[in-house]
């Protein structure tokens, strides 16, 4: 899958960025223009409630792959298989709506000399879940993030993710998947270890 990968370097509150008050008052304005009342007892401190939850949902705006993904091992004693981490569970936000996108993902690469720790590889779907994404896009960001940072022998990913955009509006059908893939170098080349992987998904419990 070949993708033009969009980048957001982090944004720095000088740089534009709406004040704490400026985003609280924007909630009011959305309250309002629901039919609700912001000025009542259960909504006085939603405001508040909503920039504090979007700012740890939109998180990874104020983090870079690169800095994850920058302490690799090279003592793995000559190992040079596939490293698979299956069912990373993560929630992003749809561009378009705004509203949850709830799925897992799965990593594999072929080293290189070096490996990740692993709990990199899940550092790493957090900080591009935890903005507005396209599922196709949030794919090929993880995929380029770990070739460009561990210039592996190659790298794959599948998301399967369930979007609430068809769940709640729209078409309303509840319990849809979409499933994405990216492979790069050796999985992208090689029919061979693209089937591996898709078999050790399905054998990996």
């Amino acid at each position: 899958m070949d993708a033009i990968v969009k980048t957001f370097p982090p944004l720095p509150v000088s740089d534009g960025r709406p004040s704490q008050k400026e985003a609280e008052d924007a909630v009011r304005v959305l309250l309002r223009w629901a039919g609700d009342d912001p000025q009542r007892e259960g909504l006085v401190d939603t405001p508040a409630r909503v920039a504090k939850a979007y700012k740890e949902l939109f998180s990874g705006y104020d983090l870079a792959a690169e800095d994850v993904l920058g302490r690799t091992f090279e003592e793995v004693a000559g190992y040079d298989d596939m490293v698979l981490v299956k069912d990373i569970p993560f929630y992003s936000h749809c561009e378009h709506h705004m509203v949850p996108i709830i799925g897992k993902a799965h990593i594999a690469y072929l080293p290189n000399g070096k490996v990740l720790g692993l709990s990199k590889l899940a550092r790493v779907v957090d900080i591009y879940g935890r903005r507005l994404q396209t599922q196709e896009t949030m794919t090929a960001q993880i995929a380029k993030a770990i070739d460009d940072t561990l210039q592996p022998r190659g790298v794959a990913i599948m998301i399967e993710a369930e979007h609430m955009c068809m769940a709640m509006r729209g078409v309303q059908k509840q319990g849809s998947t979409t499933l994405t893939t990216t492979f790069t170098g050796a999985f992208k080349t090689e029919p061979a270890e693209q089937a591996r992987f898709m078999t050790m998904l399905r054998g990996f419990k």
